[in-house]
């Protein structure tokens, strides 16, 4: 099985790196082979160009650029979803593992 590319997108990367750190746990606990980070959405086009990347997953704060972010991404095989705003908050790495895991597989 192919290791499949997670980004988080978020305005600055403070929260969200605490964020990456538990959902590797438990992707790794889960058996899943992800490889997951974050990037400020304003770095999301080099990301793009460098990496294969299979979803990237919004912090609610910026969901207000999905369409955006759509746009960059339409000529690729890229999924883009806000992350539920109460897991996000609560940092439940589980659901959002999950939620990741029903978008990407």
């Amino acid at each position: 099985m192919m290791t499949k590319t997670i980004v988080l997108a978020c305005s600055a990367g403070m929260s969200t790196s605490m964020l990456v750190t538990k959902l590797r746990k438990s992707a790794e606990t889960k058996g899943y082979d992800y490889h997951i980070y974050a990037v400020p959405t304003s770095e999301l086009p080099e990301e793009l160009a460098k990496e294969d990347i299979s979803g990237i997953f919004l912090g609610p704060q910026v969901a207000f650029q999905k369409d955006t972010i759509l746009d960059l991404v339409k000529d690729k095989d890229i999924h883009v979803e806000v992350i539920n705003m109460m897991d996000y908050g609560t940092m439940n790495a589980d659901k959002i593992i999950e939620q990741i895991k029903s978008v990407v597989e």
